[in-house]
């Protein structure tokens, strides 16, 4: 695997930093008034609503797709200011080896999140590392809930998130920093957009997870100069969960 070169891009790696953090919550934003002002628009109670968007397989898909789609959206709008397309930030023509160097790369990960946790665990005492994530699909019920389920866990996120943060964010941040300063800054803004909280607290294990995670995509990103093989990688390491809670765990 060669080495990636320091990208030549026209903007600001501080602007980057505030782009995405700012397209994160904007999408999360404009997704949730969307969800309720269109059903809204066309006569849907929201007492109905409320009961829809909790309980539907279906709505919890469409939330999903509007917040992936407005993500895209907004970071093509961002690199056209720029004249720069996606392949500039890693988004290339997918490779055979792509596959197999996310597929490697999956047990490094796992092994240092099972060392770094139980570490952290001895150091921190109070750090709780049997958190559940809520991840919002309750009531997963036959093959199409299932498929929709799977898109929206295995599919959209790792795709969206490996083009926005290890694609645009990180190779913004390679501009003016060393790979490993430019992968912590990186880790660090994407374990805090998975902090979120829950009934008991910050998820603290999910930051500590998606941090180690993204050390391991960084560095998949360094080497290859590529984003497939961490989509690969992302996509494996969520459709492991995925099998855990809604293959497994119904069966």
């Amino acid at each position: 695997m060669e080495d990636a070169q320091k990208p030549r891009i026209p903007w600001n790696p501080i602007v980057a930093v505030v782009f995405v953090i700012g397209l994160y919550f904007v999408a999360q934003f404009i997704g949730s008034l969307l969800i309720y002002l269109v059903p809204m628009a066309f006569g849907v109670d929201a007492a109905t609503l409320e009961h829809w968007l909790k309980s539907s397989t279906l709505a919890q898909f469409i939330y999903v797709l509007l917040i992936e789609a407005l993500t895209i959206g907004g970071l093509l709008l961002f690199l056209r200011r720029y004249s720069s397309r996606l392949r500039d930030i890693g988004l290339k023509k997918p490779r055979l080896r792509d596959i197999g160097i996310g597929l490697v790369a999956w047990p490094p990960y796992f092994i240092g999140f099972i060392v770094i946790v139980g570490v952290l665990s001895s150091l921190i005492p109070a750090l709780n590392v049997s958190q559940e994530q809520e991840l919002g699909f309750d009531n997963v019920v036959g093959p199409m809930a299932l498929t929709l389920t799977f898109i929206s866990l295995v599919v959209l996120p790792p795709l969206v998130e490996e083009i926005l943060v290890r694609g645009f964010l990180f190779t913004s941040l390679r501009k003016n920093l060393r790979w490993f300063g430019a992968a912590l800054v990186t880790s660090a803004v994407f374990a805090a957009a998975h902090l979120g909280a829950s009934s008991e607290g910050p998820l603290y294990i999910a930051a500590i997870d998606t941090f180690i995670l993204s050390m391991v995509l960084c560095y998949i990103r360094e080497k290859t100069g590529s984003l497939w093989a961490g989509i690969v990688l992302h996509a494996l390491k969520n459709g492991v969960a995925f099998v855990s809670l809604f293959i497994l765990g119904a069966a």
